[in-house]
Formats: structure tokens, C-alpha cells, sequence
């Protein structure tokens, strides 16, 4: 089991937004409103290192490690000169289309458009395609799908694609509803072939693009933080846990940077990584929008030039501090610009000039995991779990090396203690976790939220045994990947 230090929430100048949103925030989510949760306190988070995964661990699991280099497996050369490239596509729908996140409901406009952004990068044999795409989720089942077309017309290695959703809960649905439905039992009319094909072959077009555009290139990296995000599993005083706003719960502040340019200095692309629900507004609202991630992403590429792609973090108990209102302008959707956007405008002017020496290498982990009793399991996803007497869930996760950081990434919700532990935990200077990447598979909640309930732990596939069998997966592995 993993030993987390006392974790307090860095609440400073919330109050006002925690006392006046609570009730609208569980009544967007379809929680009750009896009592508005504890009032906030200004306090800073102190968040002490977990203790260390046992060092005889880490060698047995060396051994699962698996570095999947294009075509060859070989790893690329030691300080590579680096080439990248980066597309964005706009695949905002023509018609009305069923929105994914709350009720069955139907778009009646756009407030903004929602786009695919790639970045490619190379580094001797070695190429990765990351995109982010202003979507709410999707199965496992159409990445698999989409890789695979992908790799059939461009000979691609799927496990060099991660396909990252911004978790926008004002866009479209795509593709079959799988774990979906039967995690919510939502989805019950037919999902849109005609737009689920067209996102998909834009999707590829662009990586095709991309992989064309490749061009010198240099990349660094950085954090920062943003009062952008709180906690939203709050606490009523017998301990019952509901969607809301909780000032003193656990949230990862920190937004994550990489930075690529050209030689000359001009910009390529930025990927920011930052854990925030993109639920600003609530079932009410019909327009699609990139939400709060879209916001801060259009006003990064107006600023700053180049493509920027938003990737979401550890969001699974993590909210947007203004949280579900009916529409964008009580949102206070703007003011994300000044929350998080001029926060990452801050840290990018002060990175370092970007380096054209890359050593960039990419493995895989499948971590077994116990999957709740009673569960029925989607047919389609048969390969991503085990039957038997203890039937188990079998969760793919996604590593790339980048000199001296290291990126992790998973299909889930997971909760932000969990990747905030392995970051402690990493032997790399920088170590980023992206969620929502490669399809989903709904909550992965900490063994304390199994232990205390709420929305969260009750719909999710795993049980209280995710965390430890999780963390000490992924610690170990990045151990080992670290040489």
C-alpha cells in the first residue's frame, strides 16, 4: 500500500467562488444540494515524498520493459538531432450531434470550434505522435481501430501514437459507447458513424501530415503552477461524499511545458499539461465548445503562435474552480485565459533555449488489476481483461523518455494523488503524467475514495486494490527505464 504524507489543497483566494458555486456544482452534476460544503481556508498544500518502492522490486519488473522503436525496436542513438512537425484540423461537426458528458442531449450550435492538434517528433529511428482533441472520451475500441488503419496506410507502430481527449463535456461523441455505458448506463440511442468517420480520418490525415512536415527542430521543458483547479469530491459533516467543491481535498496545481521550436527560435508547437475537468458549463448547455481547455488553448496559439495542445492530467477528482453553470459567460469561462493561460505565458517566457540533442525512447506496461464484482464487460474490449475466479482488468500504460523526462500515460480518470506519488517517486529530473490517452475506461480512484464512496469509486471498473497494484507498476518500471 502506498504512504502518502498529510496532502492539504493550496486553496489561496477561493472562498468566494467555493461558497457561491457548491450547490450549482452538485446540481450540474445531478448530486443533491442539501448543504453547501465546508467553507475554504487559505492554506498551502504541503505534499511530502511517498516512501520508496523496495529497490528489489524494481529489477523483476525491468525485465517486462518494452522499448518499441519504429519498424525495428532498436533504440534510437544518444543525442539524435530532433525533427518535429505540428497540425491542427478542425472537426467541428456541420449538424447537430449527441453531446458526451452528462444526459443524453443534442447540440443546437457551436460556441467555438473544436479541433485535432499533432505534434510529431523524430529522433534517429525513433518517431512519436502525440494528439490532443477537443473530445470527451472514447473507447479503447476506436483507438485500436484507428492505429491500426493508421499503421495499414503509413506502416506507423501504434504504440508510437497516443491519442489524448481534453475531456471537453460540450463535444460530440465518437465511436461505439462501450465502458460508457456500461460503467453510466448512458448512450442508449445510436452512436453517429457519418462523424465518428470523418474525426477518424481527419485524425489520420493529420498524422500523415505531420510526419511529412518533419523539420529541424529543438524542445525543452518546463512546470509552473495555476490556482486554475480544485478538488471536487466534498464532505458533508457525516462524512457522506458528493460532487462539489472541496478547498481542502487534494489537487495538482502544477501545469507541465514542452516547448518546440525551430532552429531560429520561431514556434512550433506547445504541449501544456494540466489536470482540470472541462466542465465549466453543465448539461444545460447545447453549443459545443472546447470548454475551459479550449478557451486557454485558443488563447495560447493567438499569444504565442504555433500549435498548442492541451493535455489533460489527473483529473479524475479534480474541477475547473468555476464548474458547472448553463452557459459560457456565467462560467466565467474567459477568466481561464487569466487562470491558467497567462500562467503558462509566464513559465514559457522564462524556459531555457530548447536543446536539438534527443535521446527519445518509448516502452509499454499491461498492469493487471482485480475488476469490480458484478461487472459485465463490453464484448469489444475482451482483450483488455481476464475471466477466471477473480476476472481482472488489464490496463495499458504508455511510457516516452525524453533526455532526462519522463511522460507516463493511461486510458482512466485517475485521481491526482496517485500520479502526484509516482512523481515523488520518479528518478527523472521532470516526470509528467498524461490522462485520457489511448481511449477509457472510467475512474481510478485512490483506495482512501473507495473507502469513503461517492460518484467516483461507485461507477468506477476497479477496486480499492487499483492504486497499490498501479503505483508500484509504474514506479518500478520508470526505475528501470531510467538508465
Amino acid at each position: 500500500m502506498i504512504r502518502y504524507a498529510s496532502i492539504l489543497a493550496c486553496t489561496i483566494g477561493l472562498c468566494p467562488i467555493v461558497m457561491a458555486g457548491a450547490n450549482r456544482l452538485r446540481q450540474g452534476y445531478g448530486e443533491s444540494a442539501d448543504q453547501p460544503p465546508p467553507k475554504a481556508t487559505a492554506v498551502r498544500r504541503s505534499y511530502a515524498k511517498a516512501e520508496a518502492l523496495a529497490k528489489a522490486e524494481a529489477p523483476a519488473l525491468q525485465a517486462q520493459n518494452v522499448l518499441a522503436q519504429t519498424g525495428t525496436g532498436a533504440l534510437a542513438p544518444a543525442n539524435s538531432g530532433l525533427r518535429a512537425a505540428a497540425v491542427k484540423v478542425d472537426i467541428t461537426p456541420q449538424n447537430p450531434q449527441w453531446l458526451l458528458g452528462y444526459q443524453a442531449r443534442q447540440s443546437d450550435g457551436v460556441h467555438d470550434h473544436i479541433y485535432h492538434r499533432v505534434v510529431a517528433l523524430e529522433s534517429g529511428s525513433t518517431q512519436f505522435y502525440l494528439i490532443s482533441s477537443d473530445l470527451c472520451l472514447f473507447s479503447p475500441t476506436l483507438y485500436d481501430s484507428v492505429t491500426r488503419d493508421l499503421q495499414k496506410e503509413t506502416g506507423i507502430d501504434p504504440t508510437h501514437v497516443w491519442w489524448s481527449v481534453t475531456h471537453t463535456h460540450a463535444a460530440p461523441e465518437v465511436g461505439p459507447p462501450d465502458m460508457y455505458k456500461v460503467l453510466l448506463g448512458r448512450s442508449d440511442h445510436e452512436w453517429d458513424r457519418e462523424y465518428t468517420g470523418m474525426v477518424t480520418r481527419a485524425l489520420i490525415a493529420a498524422v500523415r501530415t505531420a510526419r511529412d512536415k518533419l523539420e529541424p527542430a529543438r524542445i525543452a521543458f518546463g512546470t509552473g503552477v495555476s490556482m486554475a483547479n480544485i478538488n471536487r469530491r466534498a464532505k458533508d459533516v457525516d462524512g457522506k461524499i458528493s460532487l462539489g467543491l472541496n478547498p481542502d481535498g487534494p489537487a495538482d496545481r502544477t501545469f507541465n511545458l514542452i516547448r518546440v521550436d525551430r532552429p531560429d527560435g520561431s514556434p512550433l508547437a506547445l504541449v501544456t499539461n494540466y489536470a482540470m475537468h472541462g466542465t465549466v458549463m453543465n448539461g444545460q448547455n447545447l453549443k459545443i465548445s472546447g470548454d475551459a481547455p479550449g478557451t486557454v488553448t485558443a488563447y495560447l496559439e493567438e499569444k504565442l503562435g504555433g500549435t498548442v495542445l492541451y493535455i489533460n492530467g489527473a483529473a479524475g477528482n479534480i474541477a475547473p474552480i468555476y464548474s458547472v453553470y448553463p452557459d459560457p459567460s456565467s462560467g466565467h469561462l474567459s477568466q481561464f485565459k487569466v487562470l491558467l493561460g497567462d500562467r503558462i505565458l509566464a513559465a514559457v517566457a522564462s524556459l531555457a533555449p530548447g536543446t536539438s540533442a534527443v535521446a527519445m525512447r518509448l516502452g509499454d506496461k499491461t498492469i493487471e488489476t482485480p475488476r469490480r464484482d458484478g461487472l459485465t464487460w463490453p464484448d469489444d474490449l475482451a482483450a483488455y481483461a481476464t475471466a477466471g475466479d477473480r476476472p481482472m482488468v488489464r490496463l495499458p500504460v504508455r511510457f516516452l523518455a525524453i533526455n532526462d523526462t519522463v511522460i507516463w500515460s493511461a486510458p482512466v480518470e485517475m485521481f491526482c494523488e496517485i500520479a502526484m506519488g509516482v512523481r515523488d517517486r520518479s528518478p527523472f529530473s521532470r516526470t509528467f503524467y498524461f490522462g485520457y490517452t489511448n481511449g477509457w475506461f472510467g475512474y481510478l480512484p485512490t483506495a482512501k475514495a473507495f473507502e469513503e464512496g461517492g460518484y467516483e469509486p461507485r461507477t468506477s471498473p476497479f477496486t480499492a486494490q487499483v492504486e497499490a497494484d498501479v503505483s508500484q507498476a509504474v514506479v518500478a518500471f520508470i526505475q528501470g527505464f531510467r538508465r
